[in-house]
């Protein structure tokens, strides 16, 4: 019999982050994935150019990371986690943005990762509503946004009416915040509103070295060095209970035992692995695809200088699941080129669109692939309409959906934030059985990180 002090569903951020704190005490902990790597829903993969045999890699889900803060900064998100789980600054290799744009037709907002360039945009282009901007900044800073307790869905939008009123500057604000993390359509919870804002447009945005994978060889390390096991194509089948409590696991190479268990499965998925389990939970809506083009050289500062733009083609944000297989009408355009220091031979533009899984769900595997290159083309539209210049040659393109996420991640639907509920304190029907990452409710990838060290401290430590 395999019996442990916790078991981790799923090798993810969170997953790796709890495990870390786990083993850090001298629990026998374990972390169960179903795929053949970590990282979950920021994971990577590579492809070999058919033009010069060069096998490249792809991060899947990582633009940015976000709470981007300075080497020594005091009580910030990033500084929480490197403490938490002993790393160096250094370590993360992190490359900052050069910065971001939000573009509304014709109108524009810059931000950096000094947040006194985004308020002064905003005197500049709406005059009339800085002091309500103003007035929301400081709103936001003694809002609570990490509480626990909080468990009530306060409408983003309503609490916006309350400071600004120009309705195209609501939008723009809403953007970047609701394309990075909202499981609502249209909408946020305030609290993760709050979030995003800090993290987004107090902190700002940066990048590892190398990208998504060396923050998760840094995890994956540190969890081993600790004694931590992690065993790779163990996909969790059930979650077995007696009584209303968690007993363990089972997978198809056998069961495992603990009285306590973390998932970061999602909400709906790690309800729906326990049999007499009868409650239902909502499913998110909001599913995305994106285009990645790989180019002979990389891309000039003259032809295309931000980091980041959140592209709408009109004074209206549709933040919401696309009718059609994708919705053109907004886009996030990344250029990994324009993080300071970033030294690839090649350039890499993303292109992030809203999506619909049923629909790519229901084709045939032909109608599967042109529907990808009718998708990557309108892309290329669109990054071509906004660079000054683009005489690049594309020398590898890639395209995922939502079907692909739900492949490799086992999360219904493909969704990326999980489900509109949030169980900010972990906390399920069943005892011993708590959620962590996307569907706990903190945000981006250091908010994962965090969702996994405060929960495993809270129920895998302090409750001894």
């Amino acid at each position: 019999m395999s019996r442990y002090d916790a078991l981790i569903i799923g090798a993810g951020m969170s997953g790796l982050a709890c495990g870390i704190r786990l083993a850090m005490f001298d629990k026998k902990v374990c972390i169960l994935e179903s795929h053949t790597i970590a990282g979950g829903l920021n994971s990577y993969y590579q492809r070999r150019s058919r033009v010069n045999k060069e096998i490249i890699k792809f991060d899947v889900g990582l633009h940015a990371l976000t709470n981007f803060v300075k080497k020594g900064t005091k009580r910030a998100p990033l500084t929480k986690l490197l403490k938490q789980l002993r790393f160096q600054y250094n370590d993360l290799k992190l490359q900052e943005q050069s910065h971001s744009l939000i573009k509304f037709d014709n109108t524009q907002l810059k931000f950096t990762n000094d947040f006194e360039v985004l308020k002064l945009e905003v005197s500049e282009k709406f005059p009339s509503e800085i002091d309500g901007f103003i007035k929301l900044v400081n709103a936001v800073n003694e809002f609570n946004e990490l509480d626990l307790s909080n468990s009530e869905y306060t409408s983003s939008r309503d609490v916006l009416k309350n400071f600004i009123n120009d309705e195209l500057l609501v939008e723009m604000l809403l953007c970047p915040l609701l394309i990075y993390g909202s499981a609502w359509e249209h909408d946020m919870d305030f609290s993760q509103f709050v979030i995003m804002f800090k993290s987004l447009y107090f902190e700002g945005f940066s990048r590892p070295e190398g990208g998504v994978r060396t923050i998760i060889n840094l995890l994956e390390t540190k969890f081993k060095e600790l004694g931590g096991e992690l065993k790779y194509r163990h996909g969790v089948q059930e979650i077995l209970t007696k009584d209303d409590k968690v007993v363990g696991l089972r997978t198809k190479k056998g069961d495992f035992f603990s009285d306590v268990i973390f998932s970061s499965a999602g909400l709906p998925e790690t309800m729906s692995l326990i049999e007499e389990n009868k409650a239902k939970y909502e499913v998110g809506k909001m599913t995305f695809m994106e285009s990645i083009a790989v180019l002979d050289r990389p891309i000039d500062p003259k032809d295309f200088d931000a980091t980041i733009m959140f592209y709408n083609n009109g004074p209206k944000y549709h933040y919401e699941g696309a009718k059609d297989f994708f919705d053109p009408r907004s886009a996030v355009i990344c250029v990994p080129d324009n993080y300071q220091g970033n030294n690839d031979p090649y350039g890499v533009v993303r292109i992030t669109y809203m999506a619909n899984y049923e629909k790519f769900n229901a084709l045939s595997k032909e109608e599967y692939n042109q529907t990808k290159d009718l998708a990557f083309d309108k892309a290329m539209e669109l990054v071509k309409s906004q660079f000054n210049n683009f005489d690049y040659n594309i020398i590898l393109k890639d395209t995922f959906t939502p079907t692909t996420i739900k492949h490799y991640t086992q999360h219904f639907r493909g969704t990326v934030y999980g489900s509109p509920q949030k169980i900010k304190n972990g906390k399920t029907p069943y005892e011993g059985l708590y959620i962590i990452g996307t569907d706990q409710g903190f945000l981006g990838i250091v908010g994962s990180i965090l969702s996994g060290i405060s929960l495993g401290n809270l129920y895998g430590l302090m409750q001894e």
